[in-house]
């Protein structure tokens, strides 16, 4: 049993440790964002063509990251395995592109064998790597400097710290390049149309407004027939209208309120218990925007209307919370 707690100790220690060395790595990289880091974002924002990014090994694992979150947030972007480009894939890189070589040692076989068909089409290099005097470094147009004082791991071998650097780093440039472009929440969910964000700022009001059943009543309903439009719509409100156009709304806060202020309440009609000026939305708006626009009246509901003013809907505050 001690013997159990020794080794859970000392693993617990050891977590503890290389969490430290890469949290110190990280610490020294923000000295490394300097003037460099400018002329790469500027290379790949006058770039005509996409960030192509190649690495191998690790590297590769961090590019395809790197890659990733650029497409995602307005810079296009893709990756290239550089043993796969050298048997074929080099047809998928274009003039106009911009190539983002990722390779700690900076001396990566696989990536410097690619320089030359790059400087022949006359592509941007940029280095993401950990020597400054390297071949790849040589090459290149503009240098991302990754350099750790050591790995995190035990022999100081295995990439850790390094990787953990570069990937912060290609987040970085992410979104330094984001930012510059003006990228906006509306733009990222168009990029994932499927994602919970994409449903909050993609989706419309139509598409989970209630509309069936509604809550209606006349601006000369009783209060008991308020009470029980109320209570069988199952939302807390009540719609009244005039018509079939809408006049007003009675919650249940109006409800309280006439039950307090009125020695007779139970005579009251509809029209003298209504908010007269109630938050709607058309159904064909933004869930982001309703959801914005209820926050702002501090409201849990908006009554959905058409061009006309007749309420075709409700939308509750819970239907647009991200699921």
């Amino acid at each position: 049993m001690q013997q159990v707690e020794h080794c859970v100790s000392k693993a617990a220690r050891i977590g503890r440790e290389v969490v430290a060395a890469e949290v110190k790595a990280l610490n020294e990289m923000a000295t490394k964002v300097n003037g460099s880091f400018g002329e790469s974002v500027d290379i790949i924002m006058q770039a005509k063509g996409r960030v192509v990014v190649v690495g191998m090994g690790k590297s590769g694992l961090v590019g395809k990251k790197i890659a990733a979150t650029m497409a995602s947030t307005g810079t296009a972007s893709f990756f290239v395995h550089p043993g796969e480009a050298y048997h074929g894939d080099l047809g998928m890189i274009r003039p106009s592109d911009v190539a983002l070589l990722i390779s700690n040692s900076g001396e990566t076989e696989e990536v410097i064998r690619l320089i030359p068909f790059l400087q022949d089409q006359g592509n941007k290099v940029i280095a993401m790597t950990g020597a400054m005097n390297s071949t790849l470094a040589k090459n290149a147009h503009a240098i991302l400097d990754v350099s750790v004082p050591h790995e995190a791991c035990n022999n100081n071998l295995a990439p850790t710290s390094s990787t953990t650097a570069a990937l912060v780093m290609g987040d970085a440039l992410a979104v330094a390049l984001s930012t510059l472009k003006e990228f906006k929440p509306e733009d990222f969910a168009r990029f994932h149309p499927g994602g919970s964000l994409g449903r909050k700022l993609l989706g419309r009001v139509q598409d989970v407004m209630h509309n069936k059943d509604l809550p209606t009543c006349g601006v000369g309903a009783t209060m008991k027939d308020v009470v029980h439009t109320i209570t069988s719509g199952r939302m807390g409100v009540a719609l009244v209208v005039k018509g079939d156009v809408l006049c007003g709304v009675i919650t249940d806060g109006d409800l309280r309120r006439a039950m307090e202020n009125h020695d007779d309440p139970l005579s009251l009609k509809a029209e003298q218990i209504m908010s007269t000026s109630p938050c709607t939305i058309g159904q064909t708006e933004r869930l982001s925007t309703a959801e914005a626009r209820m926050h702002e009246n501090k409201i849990g509901c908006l009554v959905v209307v058409d061009v006309d003013q007749k309420p075709v809907g409700i939308l509750n505050v819970h239907d647009c919370q991200v699921k």
